[in-house]
């Protein structure tokens, strides 16, 4: 896979793990799920060497997080560390990421993942990307779409279509997130049918330059004006970009797209539940540090995350969240995990920065 590069998008906030994750230092730059010192950034790279090598990596940020993400993937080179000087969605950071490629090799195959997603079964999470990539090298602009094991109404569904060469399969279209009762049914009726949208694309940088062309002209121009003036203009030119995802700007209205249906252990990681899902828990359901305790309670999760690593001791509780840092406590029900941001909004209302 010589020409196969990889573009970790990894901008995002996070503010569902406060108190541990801050505008400083992101869900993606802390170690969630998985190995205990190892950030989901550093894991997502190191999960794709069998297929890219960390030359051939791309890592798009916030201006503000650039120095942490080099520090967490010591082995990108830091020219492929993109600071975006605003925020501005998806599609903007992936064409700026394609044409940077495309000048690097105008031949190259490019795989789009996020940053902080965990896979518990990494060697077919491997063998999934390898048969979008062999679709994208046919000429099909390719996603993975992931087996569902719920009816979610948190995610976009990919409707699938006929069958393809090796394991793909033909999209028949993106669905919104859809309300409980159309979740069920989308379940029901099984993978063959609907997948979730995990948000990884596959394809030839030639392929999405001309769909950028087509469908967001005014952002694939800004882009080639941005690489043709160097920094300077990527601080005029890129706040300046549409923000708006590549799903709702390209991939909605491409023709031709593929989905290979993948079932290896993913999550979003998306709040602390998660973090509970995935961490280790004794036979009472509890995730606990070394040195927590839980006395007659089951199913939470405890995390003391402070420089001096505090003892946490909960007695008759079930199923909260403790989060413990240096300036903060969360005590949250694990049912209200999402409700993190609430939080968040509270201590920006009341000008509370230091905690942000």
């Amino acid at each position: 896979m010589s020409k196969v590069y990889a573009v970790i998008m990894a901008g995002g906030a996070g503010t569902r793990f406060w108190p541990a994750s801050r505008s400083l230092r992101p869900k993606q730059l802390l170690p969630l799920a998985g190995a205990e010192n190892e950030t989901l950034l550093a894991a997502t790279v190191r999960r794709l060497r069998p297929l890219v090598t960390e030359d051939r990596v791309v890592v798009v940020t916030g201006e503000h997080l650039a120095e942490a993400t080099a520090r967490a993937v010591p082995g990108v080179p830091t020219p492929q560390i993109l600071r975006e000087p605003a925020p501005r969605n998806t599609a903007p950071c992936i064409a700026w990421a394609n044409a940077m490629i495309a000048r690097l090799d105008p031949d190259a195959v490019v795989m789009v993942l996020p940053s902080d997603h965990f896979m518990t079964d990494e060697p077919g999470f491997q063998r999934v990307l390898a048969a979008a990539v062999a679709s994208a090298e046919r000429g099909r602009v390719t996603t993975v779409g992931i087996v569902p094991t719920r009816p979610e109404t948190g995610y976009g569904y990919i409707e699938v279509g006929d069958a393809l060469d090796g394991e793909a399969r033909a999209v028949k279209r993106f669905v919104e997130k859809p309300d409980r009762a159309r979740a069920e049914s989308f379940v029901a009726a099984g993978p063959s049918s609907y997948l979730w949208n995990a948000g990884m694309f596959f394809f030839r940088v030639r392929d999405m330059a001309a769909l950028l062309t087509r469908h967001l002209p005014a952002v694939a121009s800004g882009v080639a004006r941005m690489l043709e003036g160097g920094e300077a203009l990527v601080h005029e030119v890129f706040p300046t970009l549409e923000s708006i995802s590549i799903d709702h700007g390209v991939m909605e209205k491409a023709e031709g797209l593929a989905v290979v249906p993948g079932d290896f252990g993913w999550n979003d990681v998306g709040s602390w539940q998660s973090a509970w899902e995935l961490a280790d828990r004794d036979p009472n359901g509890n995730a606990l540090g070394p040195s927590d305790l839980v006395i007659d309670g089951k199913d939470n999760l405890v995390r003391s995350l402070g420089a001096s690593k505090k003892t946490i001791a909960l007695v008759g509780v079930n199923d909260l969240v403790v989060v413990e840092t240096d300036d903060a406590i969360l005590v949250i029900p694990r049912e209200r995990a999402q409700d993190v941001r609430l939080v968040v909004d509270a201590l920006k209302k009341a000008g509370k920065t230091a905690l942000l």
